[in-house]
């Protein structure tokens, strides 16, 4: 039996498709000023319901639904937004640097720490979709230095948020005698995403969390061990959430014929542009498993996917290898009422 666990879901920003499916409709688009609280409010009073400790708030600059994912809502302003409609559950917005001023992130993030009542958490996300930097005119840089530019973001916010006055002079970011009154009411957690090794190194230096994409135990477990190995000149603690997108059946049978159909309708085109959409990561999306390719973050690969025994037997297998939060796809109602009681 697994133990318990903290479980976080993406917060509903986004408003076209993210299969690779091959369903050629026309993608949804966004619902409009009245119709925004009939469908994102009753979504996320069900999360809160279902008793999950994070919501994950992601910020995706563009996007067309077809090749990865839908453009999605603002991320500042859907946090204070979600802060607003929410009680107990514990936001994590994702914050691109380079798109945002460090220093101006410290002040959002101390002001919405308090407006949640101690409720938030940054993902510092370095930013993979080099189309979205192109767009809005920000220099992508080469991968390593965009996470050199994520390590100063963090040098800054975790700065600001301790000293007044704070100085910080990077090669990115800078910052003279800068207050941040009020500071947060609590030591605020970071997040982070990626597994290459410059993603590794920042996290064993700067994070709290990594957010790793979906996949198997093997993969999931080598990078957990390249990350304690670099912590151990650190001497930090980090810890691990893990993407899965589960299938629960009466018998795994059953959900890995589910599973198949899936497959079976995965469009060759819609692949391609999946893999030219993610050219600016690395260790992510670098599987060439067709379970990899039936969501947006690998979810399928983690292979939740059968009886809510085998599930379970699955989870207990992750935390053992050092898993402490499951992020999560919602959709699946038998999961919901079956496994999600059993892990929190």
């Amino acid at each position: 039996m697994p133990k318990k666990m903290y479980t976080c879901t993406w917060a509903p920003t986004v408003f076209t498709g993210q299969q690779v499916t091959g369903d050629k409709k026309t993608p949804s688009v966004f619902p409009g000023h009245e119709a925004l609280a009939e469908l994102v409010l009753p979504r996320v009073k069900k999360i809160e319901e279902l008793g999950l400790s994070h919501l994950l708030i992601a910020q995706r600059w563009w996007g067309s639904g077809k090749e990865m994912e839908g453009s999605s809502l603002d991320c500042l302003a859907i946090t204070a937004y979600l802060a607003a409609h929410t009680n107990q559950i514990h936001l994590v917005t994702a914050i691109h640097p380079g798109f945002f001023e460090a220093t101006a992130i410290a002040k959002w993030g101390a002001t919405m720490d308090w407006l949640s009542g101690g409720r938030w958490s940054i993902n510092v996300t370095s930013g993979w979709n080099l189309r979205e930097f192109d767009m809005y005119g920000i220099d992508a840089l080469e991968h390593d230095q965009r996470y050199q530019r994520s390590s100063e973001f963090i040098d800054v916010l975790r700065g600001a948020w301790t000293q007044s006055p704070f100085n910080y002079d990077g090669e990115f970011y800078h910052c003279d005698e800068l207050q941040v009154e009020p500071s947060p009411s609590t030591p605020i957690g970071i997040f982070q995403g990626g597994q290459s090794e410059a993603s590794i190194q920042m996290a064993a230096a700067k994070s709290d969390w990594m957010f790793l994409n979906g996949g198997s135990l093997e993969r999931i477990e080598s990078v957990i061990q390249k990350a304690r190995r670099a912590t151990k000149s650190t001497g930090r603690k980090l810890r691990f959430a893990l993407y899965a997108a589960p299938i629960c059946r009466d018998s795994d049978e059953e959900a890995w014929n589910v599973i198949q159909k899936r497959v079976d309708a995965i469009d060759p085109d819609f692949t391609k542009n999946r893999r030219r959409a993610t050219s600016g990561a690395q260790g992510m999306w670098s599987s060439e498993e067709e379970l990899s390719l039936l969501d947006s973050n690998e979810g399928y690969a983690s292979r939740l996917i059968g009886s809510p025994k085998t599930i379970m037997a699955r989870i207990e297998a992750f935390q053992e290898i050092g898993i402490e939060m499951l992020h999560f796809d919602t959709s699946d109602e038998k999961f919901l009422r079956d496994v999600l009681p059993e892990i929190q």
